[in-house]
Parts: C-alpha cells; structure tokens; sequence
C-alpha cells in the first residue's frame, strides 16, 4: 500500500486545539468531519482559518483535514490558522520568512485569566461599603 503524503501541523488558541493534515489535491476543507462553511458560520472566522493558505497562494492545491477540539469557534479558527501554518512550513521551510512576515507562526498566548479567592473575578472586586 502507497503511503498517504501529508503534511501536519499543531495549532492552539486559548483552549482550542486544532490537529491540520495537509494533502496534495484540489483544495477541499473539511473540519471535524463537516464541511468547512457548515463549521465556521462567519465570514471573519472562515478569512482567519484559511488566511495562511491565501497568503502562500496554496488554497487549491492543498486538501484540509482537520480536527478541532476545546474553546469556541473563534479559538477554534486561530487553532485552525495556527496548524495550517506549521503544516505549511512542514511541507516547505522556504514559506517561513512570508509567514513570519505576515505574523502567522507565532502562538497567540493569551489565556481566561483565573479567578482570585476573596474577588468575584480575575479583577473585579467586591463592592465596598464604606458606611
């Protein structure tokens, strides 16, 4: 049995985690197993996800497969921008430098921050009463 030529990448946003394989073909999308407009409802979530693939020009050479879980669908479609663009460097380590340039291989860190004992949140207080 041939073997299956893919290219994979690992992307995370908050607590979203997207697995991305990369295969040769004519530009098919799929997420979780649905179509890729059926999962991302949003025209800003679809442009972010697919934003690695415009910026090389590879949007239809490449079949996406991927699997997201954890977060909501915002964090799901930065996870998503994040994966393509380390499967993309997998697949070719000359697309770094536009990529780099374009500000897609670095990780957004940003996280919830935790909520603190004797606060009602990470920041907000308790009122006080000063009489």
């Amino acid at each position: 049995m041939a073997d299956l030529l893919q290219y994979y990448g690992t992307g995370r946003r908050k607590s979203s985690v997207a697995r991305v394989f990369l295969r040769p073909g004519s530009g098919d999308f799929t997420v979780n197993g649905r179509a890729f407009e059926k999962y991302f409802v949003t025209a800003a979530q679809r442009n972010l996800a697919k934003q690695p693939l415009a910026s090389v020009e590879a949007s239809d050479t490449f079949n996406v497969v991927a699997n997201v879980s954890g977060g909501g669908v915002n964090g799901q479609a930065g996870a998503l921008k994040l994966g393509i663009a380390r499967a993309l460097m997998e697949f070719n380590l000359e697309l770094r430098k536009k990529l780099k340039a374009e500000g897609l291989i670095s990780r957004d860190s940003r996280k919830k921050e935790r909520k603190k004992y004797g606060q009602k949140g990470a920041r907000k207080r308790f009122q006080y009463s000063k009489r």
